[in-house]
């Protein structure tokens, strides 16, 4: 898989900047701190988001949303990752999955309601054809969650 980098100038990387300061900031007060335009900053964030650079979305907290349990798994495979990861991948409580080089085939971040819901889930991961373990690391306590990556130092 070859990956791809993507050619961004000065300019858009502070949008971005901006952007992940507060995704709801307004296109005069990006355009203001960049020195363009409104409607220049509206185009460079449409190519952004079109090119797949930048996702403008809410980040939420899950346990405000009633989601007690989250954990992430590290899952071993007998022979078919690819396939695990796509039936991981149609699994509700599953938020971010990665295939992974190392001790584990897969990674899999869980977000559940309940510590029932996590036993199902686990069930249903365990019943997967080529699965053959999963060790489980419950979340006791989130101290960093940062979303800031590739913009320009302050």
């Amino acid at each position: 898989m070859e990956h791809r980098v993507a050619d961004l100038d000065e300019v858009s990387l502070k949008i971005i900047a901006q952007l992940q300061e507060d995704g709801r900031r307004s296109y005069s007060a990006i355009a203001e701190s960049v020195g363009l335009s409104d409607a220049a900053v509206r185009l460079r964030i449409k190519r952004l988001v079109d090119s797949g650079v930048v996702q403008v979305v809410a980040v939420t907290d899950p346990l405000q949303l009633g989601f007690a349990r989250q954990a992430m798994l590290g899952i071993r495979v007998h022979r078919n990752a690819p396939g695990v990861a796509a039936s991981l991948s149609a699994l509700s409580e599953v938020s971010y999955l990665v295939h992974t080089a190392g001790v584990h085939d897969l990674l899999a971040e869980v977000v559940c309601a309940s510590d029932e819901q996590l036993y199902d889930c686990l069930e249903s991961i365990r019943n997967l054809e080529d699965v053959a373990t999963i060790e489980t690391s419950v979340y006791l306590k989130l101290h960093s969650s940062r979303y800031d990556w590739g913009a320009p130092a302050k």
